[in-house]
Order: structure tokens, then C-alpha cells, then sequence
């Protein structure tokens, strides 16, 4: 019971803060390329990197704790859903160009991410 109030609790630090950052980037709302969508995309990945090399291979946290940040925070700050109705609004207004280039930096992008946050943490650690 505990470790689903951890990963409830988890969760909502990881919404809160993407809401923190859809709130303070407004401006960057308005334009028609969905620029905070991928930077949330992009540090998730970072982060799930890091915590990949800590938890899994140094093991320094518990499981736990890898459910709370994996599964509650990062997977609620994370946007994948909003990723693919960003793409979806690009291709019906007719965006095409525009949409195969948010989808292809998205998915290259926050593999590299991720790929950084593993290899800076594993030289750091």
C-alpha cells in the first residue's frame, strides 16, 4: 500500500511540475511547433538516463524509489500522449513538414537524451 502512495505521490510532483512549465512558457504555447512538449520529452529522457545508471546498475536506491521517479514522476511528467496529439494537430492542419520534423527530433532527440544521462552519469559515478 505504501509504495502506491509513493508512486501517487510521485506522480503528482511529475504533473505538477509539467503544468509548472506549460504555465511558465506560455509564450512558447502560441507557437504552432510544440517546443515545450519535447523540451518536457527531451529532460524526462535525460532524467530516466540518470536514473537508470543509479538505481539499476549502481543500485543505490531501492526498487522503490525507482517506482516513485520511473513510474510515478517521470511518468507523469512526461508527455507521450500529448506528443502524439501535438503531431496529430500538425498533419490536420496540413503541417506536414513541420509534424515528420517534430516527430523524427522528438523520438532522435530524447534517445539521445536519455543515451547523455546514462553515459555523464556513469563517468560522474
Amino acid at each position: 500500500m505504501m509504495t502506491y502512495l509513493a508512486v501517487a505521490l510521485g506522480g503528482a510532483l511529475g504533473a505538477m511540475s509539467r503544468y509548472w512549465l506549460y504555465n511558465s512558457w506560455s509564450k512558447l504555447a502560441e507557437n504552432p511547433f510544440p517546443y515545450i512538449t519535447l523540451f518536457v520529452n527531451v529532460i524526462g529522457s535525460l532524467l530516466i538516463g540518470i536514473v537508470f545508471v543509479l538505481l539499476v546498475e549502481r543500485g543505490e536506491l531501492g526498487l522503490e524509489w525507482r517506482n516513485v521517479i520511473n513510474v510515478g514522476f517521470l511518468g507523469a511528467f512526461t508527455t507521450f500522449s500529448t506528443f502524439s496529439l501535438d503531431a496529430l494537430g500538425l498533419f490536420e492542419q496540413g503541417q506536414i513538414a513541420m509534424a515528420l520534423v517534430y516527430i523524427l527530433s522528438s523520438v532522435l532527440v530524447c534517445i539521445l537524451a536519455a543515451w547523455l544521462g546514462i553515459t555523464l552519469t556513469r563517468l560522474i559515478f
